[in-house]
């Protein structure tokens, strides 16, 4: 095995969302005398918010691919020239992509760079392992079926002919992913669930009431968060849907509402909060930079996506001991467990709330079932904490990506 592995990470921007934290420390702490790293990126396109930030914290410095953002496009053929020719510059031992736009135009640039060499004419290409990591997946609920149906083909393409190793975040999204979909050979693939630095939610009780006074809330008002950007595959109006629902039913709990993140839908969301007739009961806080802060202020945190990989909000949350209820989709069903008892349109499950998706009626009743039963609650953020500081810390995380590298190169 080659001393000091040369990684070059690629993801197309760092927008607000669990990726962008995820390369980021992922490149940061693989800097030690065993492995160098270097990260690509591209620019975060208008109506999204920049995390870039978040890499000057961790005193990462991107390598800035400008041409690179979020869409498919002709600009594309020039992000696939510039990081070929990064690639030429760096010379890594591995290739690491993450998402689906960075996983198609760095893959092929990866493709490019092992075989365009004169060496490849007598069967000796460049010595380099490709890798691409599913943080979620577009092949429901983000296009339309033709649009699909065509990245669909481009990543069983990808799998079959540039890339060496699959990286998945839970066996729900392998199951999708393969099983469903077809994509790549099973022995290609890896689950590595995600990783969370845990220190920063160590002490959120001390900052239990900084969020809970910035609004005004009770104490004896319940405080449900919605976390994440505000685009489509989140189904924000669902959640206003079930807020709308418990102002006409109110019964006995006392509940508040806010929605933490930014993006495209916040005008249209914040007008369809008016017209439903619930911004009485719901904030809207934007992005915040101070995660401590916020989580340690919700009581249960909600997710009413479409499609999820991994949602790192609900890894948060559980980290921070908050009681959860989402809709079942991608790799939460890894993160609630199993079954305990199934309800009027919803289910019990060892670490929070499950849900079908598209059922605001559903999701109200688990909310209220969840919101009146403190004992619950309780029992979940016991549960949920636990799983979370055994599975899903960033120690884990850094060693099991150090050790895939090491057998992928010694092969």
């Amino acid at each position: 095995m080659p001393n000091n592995l040369k990684i070059v990470r690629i993801i197309a921007r760092l927008n607000v969302g669990g990726p962008a934290r995820h390369v980021v420390w992922l490149t940061k702490e693989l800097q030690s005398g065993e492995f160098k790293s270097v990260l690509l990126t591209g620019t975060v396109p208008e109506g999204e918010e920049d995390m870039s930030y978040f890499a000057v914290e961790n005193r990462v410095e991107p390598v800035y691919i400008e041409a690179m953002s979020r869409e498919l496009s002709p600009q594309d053929v020039v992000s696939l020239w510039k990081i070929f020719q990064q690639l030429k510059l760096e010379k890594p031992d591995v290739i690491h992509t993450h998402t689906a736009k960075a996983g198609t135009v760095g893959r092929t640039a990866g493709f490019l760079y092992r075989w365009l060499t004169w060496k490849s004419l007598i069967g000796k290409p460049r010595r380099v392992k490709v890798i691409h990591t599913f943080h979620g997946h577009v092949f429901h609920s983000y296009y339309g079926a033709s649009k699909t149906k065509i990245f669909l083909f481009i990543e069983k393409m990808l799998a079959r002919f540039a890339t060496d190793k699959i990286v998945v975040i839970s066996r729900q999204q392998f199951g999708e992913i393969h099983e469903k979909f077809g994509v790549g050979k099973k022995e290609q693939f890896e689950i590595i669930p995600l990783g969370i630095d845990l220190r920063t939610f160590a002490d959120w009780r001390a900052k239990r009431n900084i969020l809970r006074e910035e609004i005004g809330l009770e104490n004896d008002e319940i405080l449900v968060g919605l976390v994440g950007r505000l685009t489509e595959v989140k189904n924000h109006p669902l959640f206003l849907q079930v807020v709308k629902i418990h102002k006409e039913n109110p019964g006995s709990a006392k509940l508040k509402f806010v929605i933490v993140g930014d993006g495209h839908l916040r005008e249209k969301l914040e007008s369809e909060a008016e017209t439903l007739g619930v911004k009485d009961l719901i904030t809207f806080l934007g992005n915040r930079n101070d995660a401590d802060v916020f989580y340690a202020g919700l009581d249960i945190v909600a997710l009413t996506s479409f499609n999820e990989g991994t949602p790192l909000s609900l890894i948060e949350a559980m980290a921070n001991e908050k009681a959860v209820i989402s809709t079942v989709v991608g790799g939460v069903v890894d993160l609630l467990g199993k079954v305990i008892e199934q309800k009027k349109g919803f289910q019990i499950c060892e670490r929070g709330v499950a849900v079908t998706s598209e059922d605001a009626e559903s999701f109200y009743r688990g909310l209220s079932y969840l919101a009146t039963d403190e004992k619950l609650r309780q029992e979940f953020a016991t549960s949920g904490k636990s799983f979370i500081e055994t599975q899903y810390g960033k120690t884990r995380l850094v060693s099991d990506i150090e050790k895939l590298y090491r057998e992928i190169t010694a092969r």
